[in-house]
């Protein structure tokens, strides 16, 4: 007789994203329970999530780290799964977890966290060179064990026990086009900012000058985007502007003190 597989819930916090909650849930239906996060939806992202059975909760923003901590809270599962509205779980993916549910029925799976390949689709493309690649992100966990980190914008899990990686893909469809890139960029930078400046940060002519040059020889250079054509330097160029405002809104932030 086969162990009964141990049971995993999976969690998403956003707000108005109908173009991806579909593509997101579907992906997820294997799963025991889906609880959905929501801070104010206003164009079907409500529907769609009861539509897929998802378990949706209403709590207004009051930032990354806290959203996530907040959806974990209300997971009920031995497994936790985070995944954001723009991703999704590839069927290969989905196929290793199950298998580490069928192991963890009958006590032998000895981690407590996995971390998982976020593979991002951008400019009509499949990153796998280059600078967002290889990217790893602990979505994976054992309930009690998993906890919620980071400064805002970024935030990130962090488990108490043992930690592998799998080999299946998260996909991650990062941006709709270049106006949806510089309009995230623009929020992302002005959150970064205020979480520096909450903390004492100033910003300096080395973190103007120097930080957004290091931050475009990372994903041009090191992370070898020039395999990607004009598309390798166009992301690394993009990346450099995001750091080069984030330090740019620092000051500002700075002159107001």
């Amino acid at each position: 007789m086969s162990p009964i597989a141990s049971g995993i819930s999976a969690f998403v916090v956003c707000k108005n994203e109908a173009a991806n909650m579909d593509r997101c849930l579907a992906s997820l239906s294997w799963c025991d329970e889906i609880v959905f996060v929501d801070s104010g939806s206003t164009d079907g992202t409500l529907e769609i999530g009861a539509r897929h059975g998802a378990r949706v909760v209403h709590r207004d923003w009051t930032g990354y780290v806290d959203q996530k901590a907040h959806g974990l809270s209300l997971c009920s599962q031995p497994w936790i799964l985070n995944l954001d509205a723009d991703e999704e779980v590839s069927p290969e993916l989905r196929k290793e977890i199950q298998a580490i549910l069928r192991r963890d029925g009958d006590g032998s799976v000895t981690e407590d966290g996995f971390e998982l390949l976020r593979v991002v689709f951008y400019l009509g493309r499949w990153w796998r060179l280059g600078g967002w690649h290889p990217e790893w992100r602990l979505r994976l966990a054992r309930r009690e064990k998993v906890t919620w980190h980071g400064e805002e914008p970024h935030e990130h899990a962090r488990v108490l026990g043992a930690v592998s990686r799998l080999r299946g893909e998260l996909r991650h469809y990062t941006y709709r086009d270049i106006a949806d890139q510089v309009a995230r960029m623009n929020s992302h930078t002005s959150a970064a900012a205020r979480s520096l400046h909450a903390k004492g940060r100033r910003a300096g002519l080395a973190d103007l000058l120097l930080k957004p040059k290091a931050r475009f020889f990372k994903f041009y250079i090191l992370r070898k985007g020039w395999r990607e054509g004009l598309p390798g330097f166009l992301v690394a160029c993009m990346e450099a502007v995001s750091v080069y405002l984030k330090y740019f809104k620092l000051w500002e932030l700075n002159r107001r003190d």
